[in-house]
């Protein structure tokens, strides 16, 4: 079991689990593991009925009439996906999720969420489905015959930090789907924090801070008691904490704590709880 950063983050699946490749010669077993995983990572991880399975693309795709890539784009664009995650949806989950889905990773800004709501809006679903799947990031990563994977987690793959802690809000462990799985449904998740690039907290889904949602007010300061000079306040969640002083009276771990910290404290409050045993599940401005 591993207890690294990945297990941590609830990436620990994606993170041990290697890319899925179609080479010619493998056997009907292996064709239809191949088959599982297009539709475990184009459908959110989300359980797909017998009766919903698309016969006709995963005949073409056993005979070789269709590469991974176009038994991918058979699956985004069927009905069966479109009434999950797009008639179903609000515009912004929906192309947030087919950034999910599709390329592993969130948006990058908001000028990138734009593009492709105009996509949907001139030329429709279909086409925007497209754009994902002929871009050269999806050649470039996934090419004809690799099943697409999330890959938001991994440094290299970023443009910046904020868009790594994104990809925590769109990924909670491999045992979620992508609507089921989530506090948030079919509401946008990452709308209001692309338009400002805001980074999130990162909670491991193994704390008792798993349950943490970025609240849906967009305020970023307050003034009054406690505030700093500009106006900035931050909310500390700790889960686990105990204290680490010789004379404590116990050793045992304490229920969670929340502390409000003014920006210019904010450094030495960090240090102070990890010197005590606490582990931050989330710092957010309030």
């Amino acid at each position: 079991m591993p207890f690294g950063p990945a297990s941590r983050l609830g990436v620990s699946l994606f993170d041990e689990t290697p890319p899925v490749e179609w080479v010619p010669g493998r056997s009907q077993e292996e064709t239809e593991s191949i088959i599982q995983a297009v539709y475990r990572q184009v459908l959110g991880n989300a359980y797909v009925m017998e009766s919903e399975r698309l016969a006709v693309p995963e005949s073409q795709f056993k005979l070789g009439m269709f590469s991974v890539r176009e038994f991918v784009r058979a699956v985004a664009k069927s009905d069966l996906y479109r009434s999950r995650f797009f008639t179903s949806c609000a515009r912004y989950r929906a192309i947030e999720l087919n950034f999910r889905h599709l390329l592993g990773r969130p948006p990058l800004d908001l000028e990138e969420m734009r593009m492709h709501s105009t996509i949907l809006d001139t030329k429709g679903f279909e086409a925007e489905i497209d754009s994902y799947i002929d871009s050269d990031e999806y050649q470039n990563n996934f090419g004809e015959n690799f099943v697409p994977y999330i890959r938001g987690y991994k440094t290299d793959a970023l443009q910046s930090m904020v868009q790594f802690t994104h990809t925590f809000q769109l990924v909670r462990g491999a045992s979620s789907s992508s609507l089921k799985g989530d506090l948030a449904g079919k509401s946008p998740k990452l709308n209001s924090l692309v338009i400002q690039s805001i980074a999130t907290p990162v909670v491991s889904p193994a704390s008792d801070g798993a349950t943490f949602r970025t609240p849906a007010g967009t305020s970023r300061s307050r003034q009054g008691v406690g505030a700093s000079a500009d106006g900035k306040v931050y909310r500390i969640e700790v889960t686990g904490y105990r204290a680490k002083a010789v004379n404590a009276v116990s050793k045992f771990r304490r229920s969670n704590q929340v502390f409000l910290v003014p920006y210019e404290k904010l450094s030495q409050e960090y240090q102070r709880i990890h010197q005590q045993g606490g582990v931050i599940a989330s710092i957010t401005a309030v």
